[in-house]
């Protein structure tokens, strides 16, 4: 008897999934197409002139301690990308950029390009430096670059950043 019972609700629930769809109202909208996923932008490769590349997303940041002051760029709460230090006892700035890379740095500014060599900073996170003299005109190039500044280096993505007061204010530090 349970086994009839048991095939009478199968031959139900297969009925039950042959019975068409209702008509739609007259007058009533069909329902709305489910959304379709965002398209995923396509990677636009590195302009080759730096100013025509998009500013690296991130903003400068101040700060002074006893042995001089420094402008870190970068995003909240993350390490910096780039790193500007005045070694104030030694009248020089330390240029950085996050990265185990120790190949040349360039720089390139609206009025100058230079390439200068680096060294491992041997922290955590590694860095790559740069030293110049507080009175390098490569640094009042980078304080007054028109709107950004690049970094390039071998093996590593370039940055292009935006000139804010930071720079300057860590340059003068140093005079």
């Amino acid at each position: 008897m349970a086994m009839r019972h048991f095939r009478f609700l199968i031959v139900l629930l297969i009925a039950a999934g042959c019975v068409p769809t209702p008509p739609r109202p007259v007058g009533s909208r069909p329902p709305p197409p489910a959304p379709r996923p965002a398209p995923i932008p396509p990677q636009l490769p590195i302009a080759a002139d730096w100013r025509d590349r998009p500013a690296t997303a991130g903003t400068w940041a101040y700060a002074r301690d006893e042995r001089g002051s420094t402008a870190s760029f970068g995003q909240a709460g993350s390490d910096a990308l780039a790193v500007l230090r005045c070694d104030l006892p030694n009248r020089r700035l330390i240029l950085s950029r996050a990265g185990i890379a120790t190949s040349p740095i360039t720089i390139r500014t609206s009025s100058t390009t230079r390439t200068l060599p680096t060294g491992a900073t041997g922290g955590a996170p590694p860095y790559a430096a740069a030293m110049l003299t507080a009175t390098d005109p490569l640094l009042d190039a980078m304080a007054f670059s028109r709107g950004r500044f690049a970094l390039e280096q071998e093996g590593t993505p370039p940055l292009a950043l935006p000139v804010w007061a930071e720079i300057g204010r860590v340059v003068e530090d140093c005079r």
